[in-house]
């Protein structure tokens, strides 16, 4: 079997990645990984050091992060620190990537980075919406996807999936209403059957149905 061709750029890539994740690694105080991770590098470290390690990943010559593509959370509600906050970056100028990585609880506040990519305001937001997540330092924090007036944060774990409210239209009030749910999700009924494979014959199928059930109609 012939072997695959070595690729050199990817090969240096790779390299590059090493390398930089072995320097983040060394040289930087609090850090408590860096580490290449599905070819990406990932490198985890403490709240009070976020703001100098991403002024660091943007202005550094040797790093040259400018863009911040995505802020998400994640929740592990077992944990002290329920919440890892995830940045991810990309640099233009290298063709690298990276992912930094720090944890946080229901109080504990994240240091903005809106100052370093404006962007991260809408990304802040979306964070504190869906997890509750609290950004020090960010002047617009507000929801941005839920409703005016939603309670909780529904993407936290413990969030019940049918939610507290639930919104419809009153035809009698001519308007929209809020109601508390009234379907307990543990008794909830799902059927998973498509309806079609309750039906034998398709209107217009007739034909077909008679010869696969071996039926033969009779002339008159």
């Amino acid at each position: 079997m012939a072997e695959l061709p070595v690729n050199p750029q990817q090969n240096r890539l790779q390299g590059q990645v090493g390398s930089m994740a072995f320097t983040l690694a060394t040289s930087l105080p609090d850090i408590q990984s860096a580490s290449v991770e599905k070819g990406e590098l990932v490198v985890r470290t403490v709240r009070d050091q976020l703001l100098p390690l991403m002024q660091m990943l943007r202005d550094d010559p040797r790093y040259r992060f400018e863009q911040l593509m995505d802020l998400c959370g994640v929740d592990f509600p077992s944990r002290a620190e329920r919440f890892d906050v995830v940045y991810n970056l990309l640099s233009v100028s290298h063709n690298q990537r990276i992912r930094v990585i720090i944890t946080t609880d229901e109080h504990m506040p994240v240091p903005s980075v809106h100052h370093l990519w404006p962007c991260a305001t809408w990304w802040e937001r979306e964070c504190y919406d869906l997890y509750g997540v609290i950004f020090s330092g960010q002047p617009d924090l507000r929801r941005i996807l839920t409703d005016i007036g939603f309670e909780g944060f529904p993407l936290r774990k413990d969030f019940p999936l049918t939610g507290y409210e639930e919104v419809r239209y009153d035809v009698e009030l001519r308007k929209v209403v809020k109601e508390p749910v009234s379907l307990t999700q543990d008794f909830r009924d799902f059927d998973f059957v498509s309806p079609w494979e309750g039906m034998l014959t398709l209107p217009g199928d007739e034909k077909a149905h008679e010869v696969r059930q071996g039926i033969k109609r009779t002339r008159g």
